[in-house]
């Protein structure tokens, strides 16, 4: 973990449940996992860990470590009218994964320059690491609880590692959010991922040519009024950057 340079962590992520879906059809109706995580699920994963609106999270790669299961359960979902009803859900069952992953500093919030300590918040993103996370880890829906911990990309056996390639259909990536792109729309990423040895290696947001109009979106504002400095909070935590 030490030789990592300073802007990259890599963690172990498991749970019992998973459900990892698009979002744009997530309303209503019977939902069935993705058979991969989402890019912005783990970018979610990475927020949870540690976050700030002075970087932003890219995910390198997952491995997948389990075999692939699901499981199919009644839930009882939240209507927009109102109270709730039963619906069957297709969640994956028991995962886990490695995940590697970097920041780079958000050059839209150009307010928080001063902010941008690499080694400050790298040694913060590993002390919450440590600690399995600021903020509670969810696996696609806060009804799947995850957990994390350090770990060494590549290191052990995972389930796939001697699969060769699978190849799956048209996927959600992620949303193009206007903090990070200075647009004041939010656009929807879709990808063709392919799985290779295990190994699922993520296409960069801005390299993707699969997108979709959500709506117009402002940008949040983010100032040293709103956003404590990063030098304040690792004399807190009492880390070294």
């Amino acid at each position: 973990m030490n030789s990592l340079p300073k802007n990259s962590i890599e963690f172990r992520l498991w749970g019992r449940y998973a459900l990892f879906t698009d979002p744009l059809t997530k309303i209503g109706g019977e939902k069935c996992s993705y058979h991969l995580p989402t890019y912005e699920a783990l970018k979610g994963v990475c927020k949870s860990i540690y976050w700030k609106p002075t970087f932003i999270w890219v995910v390198d790669q997952v491995r997948v470590m389990k075999r692939i299961r699901t499981q199919t359960k009644g839930t009882k979902p939240l209507e927009f009218s109102g109270g709730n009803t039963l619906a069957i859900y297709t969640f994956l069952s028991d995962v886990e994964y490695q995940v590697r992953a970097h920041f780079l500093w958000n050059r839209h919030h150009n307010n928080l320059e001063r902010d941008q300590i690499d080694g400050k918040h790298f040694a913060i993103a590993k002390r919450m690491l440590e600690r399995g996370g600021r903020q509670d880890i969810f696996l696609g829906t806060r009804d799947c609880q995850g957990y994390v911990e350090p770990c060494t990309f590549a290191e052990g056996e995972g389930a796939y590692d001697r699969d060769n390639e699978i190849g799956y259909g048209l996927m959600f990536h992620g949303f193009d959010y206007p903090d990070e792109t200075g647009s004041d729309k939010l656009y929807a990423r879709f990808w063709y991922p392919t799985l290779k040895n295990g190994v699922l290696t993520f296409e960069r947001p801005e390299d993707c040519i699969h997108r979709k109009f959500v709506r117009n979106m402002r940008s949040k504002i983010f100032g040293a009024e709103n956003v404590k400095s990063v030098e304040m909070e690792a004399e807190e935590l009492e880390v070294m950057g």
